[in-house]
């Protein structure tokens, strides 16, 4: 039977029987007397084993739809996760992820459709703040911006401490040329300390168009500054743009980047940019 279970299959079933079998050895051989309580106790081990290591499909299927994803093999990785929630339909976070799958693979009605999904079983204000950020990005990839600020504006009211949520609406702000709620929403974030140096590239770029698009030479020659120091997150933006699975992120940002690059490289100017914008 272990022969034709997988290794975590194996290490599960280890991790269950083998205190049983523990306990029944040492009732045999130390302690005969007391056997009917040893075999009550290892049989009470395995039944709380299987609760505590048996109990969930979840790590084998997450694992499966991952090594699929990783080889493009969108569909498989969907039906992956539809065979979890199948049988545990009333985790989330499980539709969180088919939702993300969904995306990548260019399906945005389904992956609403599955957010949506999160969203009815999400209790916990957080999980519901994440499915409305999930819908507000789906709309982004759709070019819907303006039901995008929307689900986004709902995902900010949930979690306002969460920075990706003001960072969200910025760049939907930027997308619907509101440079006054560009400012206002990333200027928040960016006294956050932003882990990843491509969203803080992202965010010093919107910035700059804003304040352009104000007419505020000042501040966008500050946000310039700024942005030129992370050219660090530009190349990691080149690399993850490179990987086969990143054609939604293409679709979203390539035109943002490449005027990145052009600022990084002197083909653009402040005063070039300026002068696009505020026009």
């Amino acid at each position: 039977i272990g022969q034709r279970m997988n290794n975590e299959q194996r290490l599960r079933w280890l991790a269950i029987l083998a205190p049983a079998i523990g306990l029944l050895l040492l009732g045999v051989v130390f302690f005969p007397d007391w056997l009917p309580l040893m075999l009550g106790g290892a049989l009470g081990w395995i039944v709380a084993g299987i609760f505590i290591f048996g109990s969930s499909r979840g790590p084998m299927e997450y694992k499966t739809a991952v090594k699929h994803l990783r080889r493009s093999e969108y569909k498989e990785a969907v039906e992956a996760m539809d065979r979890l929630i199948k049988a545990e339909p009333d985790q989330p976070n499980h539709y969180r992820f088919r939702a993300e799958l969904l995306r990548l693979w260019g399906k945005l009605g389904r992956a609403r459709r599955s957010y949506e999904d999160m969203l009815a079983l999400a209790s916990d204000p957080a999980d519901q703040a994440v499915a409305y950020n999930g819908l507000a990005e789906v709309d982004l990839q759709a070019g819907d911006y303006a039901t995008a600020r929307i689900n986004a504006q709902k995902a900010y009211d949930l979690a306002p401490d969460e920075w990706v949520a003001a960072y969200n609406l910025g760049m939907i702000d930027d997308r619907l040329g509101d440079a006054q709620a560009v400012v206002a929403h990333l200027s928040l974030v960016i006294q956050n300390k932003i882990p990843e140096e491509r969203h803080r590239l992202l965010i010093h770029f919107y910035l700059l168009r804003a304040y352009c698009r104000l007419g505020d030479r000042p501040s966008a020659e500050s946000a310039l500054s700024d942005l030129m120091r992370q050219r660090d997150g530009y190349k990691e933006w080149q690399s993850i743009l490179a990987s086969d699975q990143a054609d939604t992120l293409r679709e979203v940002l390539s035109a943002d980047l490449a005027l990145v690059g052009d600022l990084f490289s002197g083909e653009q100017s402040l005063d070039d940019l300026i002068e696009a914008e505020s026009g």
